[in-house]
């Protein structure tokens, strides 16, 4: 790693490539730091703990995908398309899987160590409040008259997304995304049906 990069952001590629590839409970600190090439005081310089740095990890894989979604949104034109969008941002999150390989959901992989009441648990929490909450607009934007349907949809939507992302985790590819992108397709075309709104 190039030594004109800011020990900061050094800190936070080695944490993101180790955490994401051997889990955060076998990664120590030293593991990191040598990862790295910076000394160990570099990282109590640059975050408070190891709790801290396990942190600033998930909002980097937050923004990290949010970044990817808008890049997505550009191109979408309707509600019917940014809902795929929010499918697809998760199957290029997936692509940018680092060395060792896709294992999934680096945000889910990770609060699954954490304890409850771990302020990383929230980052994570946040993250998946907000697809599900991006589903909900995009569908009241294709009927806002649709009442309780929409929420339901949006869960629907986001069970589905977050169970295909588990699934593909355990697979090692994306293959369980691209299936889940198509099957929302047609959740979606049902939804954008009247006739199925009043069932």
């Amino acid at each position: 790693m190039s030594e004109k990069v800011p020990a900061r952001a050094r800190l936070l590629m080695a944490a993101a490539e180790l955490f994401y590839g051997d889990g955060v409970g076998a990664t120590g600190i030293d593991t990191i730091t040598a990862h790295a090439g910076v000394a160990k005081m570099s990282l109590y310089n640059n975050f408070s703990s190891k709790a801290d740095l396990v942190n600033a990890y998930l909002q980097g894989r937050h923004a990290e995908w949010q970044k990817l979604l808008q890049e997505r949104l550009k191109d979408t034109a309707t509600p019917r398309e940014r809902v795929l969008a929010v499918f697809d941002s998760y199957v290029d999150h997936a692509a940018l899987a680092y060395k060792s390989g896709f294992r999934g959901c680096g945000l889910l992989n990770a609060a699954a160590e954490l304890p409850v009441g771990d302020p990383g648990r929230a980052t994570v929490a946040l993250q998946k409040e907000e697809a599900e909450k991006l589903f909900k607009q995009y569908l009241l934007e294709m009927h806002p008259a649709a009442g309780t349907v929409v929420d339901e949809t949006a869960q629907h939507l986001s069970f589905l997304l977050e169970g295909a992302m588990s699934r593909a985790g355990l697979e090692g590819h994306d293959a369980r995304l691209k299936t889940a992108r198509k099957i929302a397709l047609s959740v979606v075309d049902q939804h954008s049906n009247p006739q199925n709104l009043d069932a």
